[in-house]
């Protein structure tokens, strides 16, 4: 039995989403360690040959940090965005893959290669839904941007801040980020505090007959008040469901054998809640130096540098742009939940600037950021539909 021009257009569609997503994975664009032309070129030759508007972003020091795709209406309205990486994580080993990281073959119902979760298809997918949503021509207010970042995996989310900070781009109202996995939709995160902690002590002979609280023996006594702080549960008032964390992340000094450091530094990784923010966990934090000085002291105090800090972020499950990708979820069928993620993401960077943010709903995937990266194809046309459909409802097209 023939399918119908419709099923056979869908199936052309999906066909040339996984051919870009291809083209995107053998162009290596590790996060701080491959230049990001070659992957920005296939993008922009692509959206070139169907006529989709975009431009390049830079930071500000002039290196290249992104993709804008914009298809504007035809009247004022809001804008809403679609954001994914094209940048990815490291290769690790890659002798211990089962297929080049840069391969972008398709293998059993499955894309293979470093970017394929996380997010190259999610960026192809956005390409293809820009390139429709322009040749409808512009029957609609407002409009869609696609941001396509190449400095996400560094942690500095470049693209995304030289989109924010761009005079001539439309503030989106709110924003849909293309992370893999369909189970759930992810419609808030714990924000971060972080800092580094500079512990001193006199230096001196290891051997000597002198006995000195060196900056080592310090910075574990404030690693164990660290540990040993302790932090409030979930907040039931606020709806909130996860706790504050905190973690000693690194531990840094000393040099061979025969002498004792005279600094030691440690880094602090604070997960922050609405219910105990930024300012909490850095008092938290200054509390347990000021209590290492008075119990150790030492010629100089113990300094305290914060280094980033985002705010906790959560949207109700009728808020936008949550409400319409739920919507567009469930009407296909998909029993789909919202969650509040425990590790922070780019919606956290969105929501220190007042804008609403999902941050997950794709194709399953395995494999992210660890070795035989891969996403599964299978789900990928009703990830797309729905896609398709919660743009269609933010943009009133429906």
């Amino acid at each position: 039995m023939s399918s119908s021009p419709r099923e056979a257009g869908q199936d052309e569609t999906m066909r040339s989403v996984v051919r870009l997503a291809h083209d995107l994975i053998r162009q290596p664009s590790r996060g701080g360690i491959d230049d990001y032309g070659p992957v920005l070129g296939v993008l922009e030759e692509w959206l070139t040959a169907r006529a989709v508007s975009h431009r390049r972003l830079h930071d500000s020091a002039g290196a290249l940090v992104g993709l804008l795709v914009e298809v504007a209406g035809d009247r004022p309205g809001p804008w809403w965005t679609l954001d994914a990486c094209v940048d990815t994580a490291p290769y690790g080993d890659s002798t211990r893959w089962s297929f080049h990281p840069t391969c972008g073959q398709v293998r059993d119902g499955w894309l293979l290669g470093r970017g394929a979760a996380d997010s190259k298809l999610a960026a192809a997918m956005y390409c293809h839904l820009a390139a429709d949503l322009a040749s409808r021509g512009r029957g609609f207010a407002g409009g869609l941007a696609v941001l396509l970042d190449v400095d996400e995996h560094t942690g500095n989310f470049g693209g995304a801040r030289a989109y924010l900070t761009d005079p001539d781009a439309a503030r989106p109202a709110g924003v849909i980020i293309g992370y893999p996995g369909m189970d759930e939709v992810v419609v808030g995160g714990r924000g971060l505090w972080r800092a580094t902690i500079a512990v001193h002590a006199p230096s001196g002979h290891s051997g000597s007959s002198r006995t000195v609280t060196g900056a080592i023996t310090r910075a574990a006594r404030l690693v164990g008040l660290l540990d040993a702080a302790e932090l409030p549960g979930p907040d039931g008032a606020s709806g909130f469901p996860l706790g504050p964390k905190l973690t000693v992340t690194a531990f840094h000094g000393g040099e061979g054998f025969s002498v004792t450091p005279d600094r030691v530094g440690i880094n602090v990784d604070v997960r922050t809640t609405p219910s105990f923010d930024a300012h909490d966990a850095e008092t938290l934090v200054r509390k347990a130096t000021i209590e290492l000085d008075a119990e150790l002291p030492a010629p100089f105090p113990t300094r305290v540098t914060e280094v980033a800090s985002w705010p906790a972020f959560r949207l109700e499950e009728n808020e936008q742009p949550a409400a319409a990708l739920l919507s567009a979820a469930r009407a296909a069928g998909l029993d789909v939940r919202a969650k509040t993620a425990g590790p922070s993401n780019i919606g956290n960077l969105l929501a220190g600037h007042g804008i609403p943010a999902t941050a997950g709903f794709g194709v399953p995937y395995e494999g992210l950021h660890g070795i035989d990266e891969r996403a599964s194809l299978a789900e990928l046309p009703a990830v797309y539909a729905i896609h398709q459909r919660a743009v269609e409802t933010l943009l009133d097209l429906r």
